[in-house]
């Protein structure tokens, strides 16, 4: 690979680096587990940027990488997460410097997600990036329909979730 297209990919990491932090937090409990995952998202990324086409925005092509290594890498670890909570309106809590309420909250919704399968897990992540059923379910392989159903009965799983654990956000 050459020296610019080395320069390229790290620029383009740099700029979506968010991505892989956020992916790496939904999969995994403990900071150690999350830098592991971070790695290998990486390490997954740089492997396969000489087949990023550029048919789509990298941010996207980077989403379903992300996703792709953090659904094998759960799978594999075998992580069996702790019963926690979610939160429902996202956008109050994702900057956890805000307050401290805020902060607790997003620790909240992070252990809540955690007790959620990979496939569960990437739909809130995407449904978090704000993107649209039809290009979930493209990211997914499923239908838009099968997309929107999904979404729909995991927000439910997660309500339920909040809903047992006596949590008002």
């Amino acid at each position: 690979m050459s020296q610019n297209k080395e320069q390229l990919f790290i620029e383009l990491i740099n700029q979506n680096k968010g991505i892989i932090y956020k992916v790496s937090k939904l999969y995994m409990d403990t900071p150690e587990d999350r830098e592991d995952l971070m790695q290998e998202i990486k390490l997954r990324l740089w492997k396969s940027f000489e087949s990023f086409e550029g048919k789509s925005a990298f941010s996207t092509w980077m989403y379903r990488v992300a996703i792709n290594t953090a659904i094998t890498f759960f799978k594999n670890e075998k992580r069996q997460p702790e019963l926690v909570y979610v939160e429902n309106k996202l956008e109050s809590v994702l900057d956890p410097g805000k307050n401290e309420k805020a902060e607790e909250q997003l620790k909240f919704f992070y252990k809540a997600v955690s007790t959620l399968g990979p496939v569960e897990k990437a739909l809130v992540f995407y449904f978090m990036e704000g993107l649209p059923h039809r290009d979930i379910a493209r990211l997914l392989g499923i239908s838009e329909n099968n997309a929107r159903v999904k979404l729909s009965r995991t927000k439910e799983k997660l309500q339920e979730i909040i809903k047992h654990s006596h949590y008002e956000l």
